[in-house]
């Protein structure tokens, strides 16, 4: 059998949900390599073909959307809101969310882990490719990062594309360089405080609560074009912003918090929105 393959054809921002670590933002690199019998053209695939076809589906199906195992026990549905439903962690509060179906993808697994993301995605490519094609195969993999970064999660309701659903997120790295010279320690005191995070505007801020559980809430909701979003969790989990949480206004306030701390010094913040792509501030 002859095998092409595709390296680096994507990346894939989202986020998914963990019974520990609850809203989780990730971002996965995706390798491609298909087996099968070469066509009229001696090809297993036209190259030109790849991205129209494979990262077409791929970014269609998992990018910027939520992924949810339901296979989990502690998930559980509304009966009078279909749309919505209730994650409990380990730790004994819960996550709520409600969105459009659109917005989210659900996996038969009881966790999320790259192969079983990657089993969701070969099924769905191997149907719309064509039949000397035999065998999918998809790696989905971390960026290997030299130094510290944070997975975070949030919706931008102004949005007029994916990034308006109110939980995908990513894995995300962190530059500081605090008069020229790169400050290691608050990189990772950043990464630090922005781990496994959802990162809220507070315009969107509808209610906070303590639940029977005692545990305070914040719950945000909004409605963009792609219909109305609801999430509620708890406050521990959230970092919020007084903004919107566009990367660039998130370095915007990283470099601002930090030109506070250090107030004669001259600050650089180069902060990632996942994988090669980000904003810079500086202050």
């Amino acid at each position: 059998m002859n095998h092409l393959f595709v390296d680096n054809l994507t990346v894939i921002d989202f986020a998914y949900l963990d019974p520990t670590r609850g809203l989780v933002g990730e971002s996965w690199i995706a390798d491609v390599v298909l087996g099968g019998e070469l066509d009229e053209q001696g090809m297993v695939f036209d190259f030109s073909n790849v991205k129209r076809t494979i990262k077409r589906v791929i970014d269609e199906r998992v990018d910027h959307r939520l992924v949810i195992p339901r296979g989990y026990q502690g998930l559980s549905w509304h009966e009078e809101q279909p749309d919505t439903f209730t994650w409990a962690l380990t730790d004994g509060s819960q996550i709520i969310h409600r969105s459009p179906d659109e917005a989210i993808v659900w996996l038969s697994a009881d966790r999320v882990v790259p192969s079983a993301v990657a089993s969701l995605l070969e099924q769905e490519i191997k149907a719309v490719l064509p039949a000397n094609v035999i065998s999918v195969e998809i790696n989905l993999r971390e960026e290997e990062i030299d130094g510290a970064y944070y997975h975070y999660v949030h919706g931008l309701k102004k949005h007029l594309g994916n990034c308006q659903r109110i939980a995908h997120g990513h894995r995300s790295p962190i530059r500081i360089d605090r008069n020229g010279h790169r400050d290691y320690d608050l990189e990772r005191q950043w990464a630090k405080l922005w781990r496994d995070i959802y990162v809220g505007s507070e315009e969107d801020v509808v209610r906070r609560h303590v639940g029977e559980d005692d545990v305070r809430y914040v719950t945000f909701e909004y409605e963009a074009n792609q219909g109305e979003f609801a999430l509620t969790l708890p406050e521990e989990r959230v970092y919020m912003l007084d903004t919107d949480t566009t990367v660039e206004l998130i370095a915007a306030h990283m470099a601002d918090k930090l030109k506070v701390e250090f107030a004669t010094d001259t600050i650089r913040v180069k902060a990632y929105e996942g994988v090669g792509k980000g904003a810079i501030a500086e202050r």
